[in-house]
C-alpha cells in the first residue's frame, strides 16, 4: 500500500511569460499523487500571481504530448505549459 504522504516530483518546462516570471526555463515541484496538470498550473499561478491573466488560455503537454487540463501527472513526468504567443 502506498503511503498517503508520498509525493511525486514533476519537472515543469517554462516558455514565454512563464519563463520570464520564474527566471528559468525549467523548475521541479512536488505534488500529491492524483494531481492534474491544471493543478500544476494553479500552483505556479499561486507562486507568481502575475501569471493569472494567462491561466485560462494556457495549453498543457506531458512528455511531449498535448493533454487535457484534467490529465493526472505521474512521478517524473515532464510538464510543459504553453501560453499563447504572437510571432513577429
Amino acid at each position: 500500500m502506498t503511503s498517503p504522504n508520498l509525493e511525486i516530483t514533476v519537472t515543469i518546462k517554462l516558455f514565454a511569460v512563464y519563463q520570464e516570471a520564474f527566471g528559468t526555463a525549467e523548475i521541479s515541484r512536488q505534488f500529491p499523487p492524483n494531481t492534474s496538470v491544471k493543478a500544476v498550473l494553479d500552483r505556479l499561478t499561486s507562486e507568481r500571481p502575475q501569471l493569472a491573466q494567462w491561466h485560462d488560455v494556457t495549453r498543457f503537454g506531458i512528455n511531449l504530448e498535448f493533454v487535457d487540463p484534467d490529465r493526472i501527472v505521474l512521478d517524473r513526468d515532464e510538464v510543459v505549459l504553453i501560453p499563447p504567443v504572437s510571432g513577429g
